[in-house]
């Protein structure tokens, strides 16, 4: 015997979730020990034997907010936070519970509460603005290894015998952020052979996310590997990061709308810069980030869990 688990599946840019809500009263609230296993997980997200994910996003009851966010990767292992997970549930709260359909969401994470502002036609939502709250710079708050509340911009690391300078910014899960200045220089070879190495470095205890980027005028060009996934089409929060980063080195304004391009489609980025002297003499602490970016439903369906599970 098995039983059914309802389900969303959601994407924001190729970047790919099984959304399910897990919340008393819904109809999915009988399986909420069950799609919170890592072994569930990685089941439910291998392409070929499960539905296929970059992770599951388990909606759960809010603690401050209207809902709180999960996220669970397709490796098992939990990540503090997702740019485009949270725009899909936002999407599927919007959407398929009236009492949250509303101008303004707000979503209990990893990384603190977050407003998601919807924009939608005809109940059904296009796009979504999240205000992704104030970037953590130091290596205390990142985590990284070194002096706890020193700048982690313009740092170095040493992988095989390549040296990469980086700068380290957390949206309340960690990002490693590296510039490629050669336009002949291929980002994803980058991601994919140094990706790994750097996401399992020592000098990251928790593991981190690695982008690679490039600036074009004032767009930017993205290739993220993504701590417990791989290489991904899209990063909500590896957008946000590299836009911060960009601030940070100087070579990008604040208070502007970036595009970033990655590989699954754009996403649009604004650092609130505020005036909020800290971390060194021409670093200036971000006061907010803002991501506007799409979510599409790509189906419904239910799971067969075996008993038990």
């Amino acid at each position: 015997m098995s039983k059914t688990v309802p389900f969303s599946k959601v994407e924001g840019l190729g970047n790919d979730f099984v959304v399910v809500d897990l919340r008393p009263g819904r109809p999915a609230a009988g399986a909420v020990e069950a799609m919170q296993t890592p072994a569930v997980v990685r089941r439910v997200c291998d392409r070929h034997f499960g539905v296929g994910a970059d992770g599951v996003l388990a909606i759960l009851p809010g603690i401050e907010g209207d809902a709180r966010m999960r996220v669970l990767n397709a490796d098992g292992s939990e990540a503090e936070m997702c740019g485009n997970g949270i725009r899909c549930v936002a999407k599927v709260l919007f959407e398929d519970d009236l009492n949250l359909r509303k101008s303004v969401i707000r979503i209990d994470t990893g990384a603190g509460l977050l407003d998601c502002a919807v924009d939608s036609v005809d109940a059904q939502v296009d796009t979504v603005t999240v205000q992704m709250g104030r970037p953590r710079l130091t290596r205390a708050e990142i985590p990284m290894g070194g002096e706890t509340d020193a700048s982690t911009v313009r740092s170095r690391i040493a992988i095989s015998d390549q040296e990469f300078v980086f700068t380290a910014v957390s949206m309340g899960n960690p990002h490693v952020v590296i510039f490629v200045d050669d336009p002949a220089t291929d980002l994803r070879y980058l991601a994919t052979t140094f990706g790994p190495r750097i996401e399992n470095a020592t000098l990251f205890p928790k593991r981190t996310n690695v982008e690679f980027a490039r600036i074009r005028g004032n767009e930017i060009d993205l290739v993220v590997w993504e701590r417990g996934c791989g290489i991904t089409l899209a990063c909500g929060t590896g957008a946000c990061a590299t836009v911060v980063a960009a601030y940070l080195e100087g070579r990008l304004p604040g208070n502007q709308e970036t595009t970033v391009h990655l590989l699954g489609g754009a996403l649009f980025i604004t650092v609130d810069t505020g005036a909020e002297p800290s971390l060194g003499d021409s670093a200036m602490r971000p006061k907010g980030v803002a991501m506007r970016g799409p979510a599409r439903r790509v189906f419904t369906a239910e799971l067969n869990l075996p008993e038990g599970q």
